[in-house]
């Protein structure tokens, strides 16, 4: 049984491992080529990117995959830092979108969470089941509604069209109420006794209980709108408004060096704050998972 136990966490390691080595192959992939010079990357790729023939682009099927560049080139970050004025204008336009995303939506969360969990109403059960429907609708399907109601209150082609709808997003609701109902209720009834408000048991108890799924939220709701691509594309037609997620899209093919090390410049946000709320991120997830009703 022993021998059973141990071939079997064996195969078990075995196969992680070379899960977690082919989905770390393409970021490999993207960091070591953002340091090619561009010479290099037109002879390893140089095939994938050219041979125009009746617009339409192929792919050779001669294309040398390289993991370590001959010499280290810097010449991409230093065009895109200090030469290419697109970038940073993309990039905080990135930050003026999703930072004031992330904060409405844990805070509006935090205020309906607490109402799902408090309140007891003939319409709770409704209207937290309609909560999960729309939680389960894909972007691509409200998007023109969304369009249509930007339009209406004239907000079409401004940052708001984009931060409006994310705001009141039903994913972290969702979540958060799932994690508020674990507190226990005796915790909110000794508070009441002493004579705590409702405000002050939802900003000294329950807030400081929820820290973890809060940091969770705040990290999820960061990497997707930070990745967002459909919504600022539909909603912000001015294309200087345009966040640093859609200017990636556009590079030509003349520029896959700097690509390379966009696509980087560009994870390094997400991945500092993930490796930063990392524990709280997976303690929030476990803690909302495993509570029931």
């Amino acid at each position: 049984m022993r021998k059973k136990r141990t071939f079997g966490r064996a195969a078990m390691f075995v196969l992680s491992a070379v899960f977690a080595i082919l989905f770390l192959l393409p970021t490999v992939l993207t960091i070591t080529n953002s340091f090619m010079s561009q010479s290099e990357i037109n002879a390893n790729y140089g095939s994938v990117f050219s041979g125009v023939s009746d617009g339409k682009t192929y792919i050779a099927e001669d294309v040398n995959l390289k993991f370590i560049p001959d010499t280290v080139s810097f010449s991409q970050y230093i065009t895109v830092l200090f030469k290419s004025p697109d970038y940073l204008l993309k990039f905080w336009n990135s930050v003026i979108l999703v930072v004031p995303i992330v904060l409405l939506q844990v805070g509006i969360a935090a205020l309906a969470a607490y109402s799902f969990t408090r309140y007891k109403t003939k319409f709770k059960s409704f209207l937290f089941f309609f909560y999960v429907i729309l939680m389960l609708m894909p972007y691509q399907v409200t998007l023109v509604p969304n369009y249509l109601v930007s339009d209406w209150l004239g907000i079409l082609n401004t940052s708001w069209a984009v931060i409006l709808p994310g705001a009141f997003a039903p994913f972290s609701v969702f979540l958060l109420t799932k994690f508020m109902r674990r507190i226990p209720t005796a915790l909110i009834e000794a508070a009441k006794l002493d004579g705590a408000g409702e405000w002050t048991i939802f900003r000294r108890i329950c807030l400081p209980q929820c820290r973890s799924a809060l940091y969770s939220i705040a990290i999820l709701v960061f990497i997707d709108y930070w990745n967002m691509v459909e919504q600022p594309l539909i909603l912000l037609q001015d294309s200087t408004k345009q966040p640093l997620s859609v200017y990636l899209s556009t590079i030509n093919s003349g520029e896959v060096g700097i690509a390379f090390a966009v696509a980087v410049i560009y994870m390094i946000p997400s991945l500092l704050l993930f490796l930063h709320g990392e524990e709280y991120l997976v303690e929030g997830i476990t803690y909302s998972g495993s509570v029931k009703g």
